[in-house]
């Protein structure tokens, strides 16, 4: 017999799909982003990124949203290539 949960544990969280939310949006001015990060997500900017950085690599988010998924790890690629 199938395990009911089995679906659910292969969607994305309400959080984590605020995350690759946020990360589709642009922000105008410095700190805007940060400030939508405490006020929508309820979450310190150091935990938003780490939390970020681990959904860029979970199949679930790419599935998700591949077009932010592949920009973000693109990004994030460059960025350890410049170092």
């Amino acid at each position: 017999m199938p395990d009911m949960d089995e679906p659910r544990q292969r969607e994305l969280g309400e959080r984590e799909r605020g995350i690759l939310a946020l990360e589709r949006r642009g922000f105008s001015g410095p700190g805007a982003k940060e400030r939508a990060i405490r006020e929508e997500l309820g979450l310190a900017p150091v935990r938003y990124y780490q939390l970020l950085n681990a959904l860029l690599d979970d199949e679930r988010a790419l599935a998700h949203d591949p077009v932010t998924v592949n920009r973000l790890r693109r990004m994030r690629q460059a960025r350890r290539d410049e170092r």
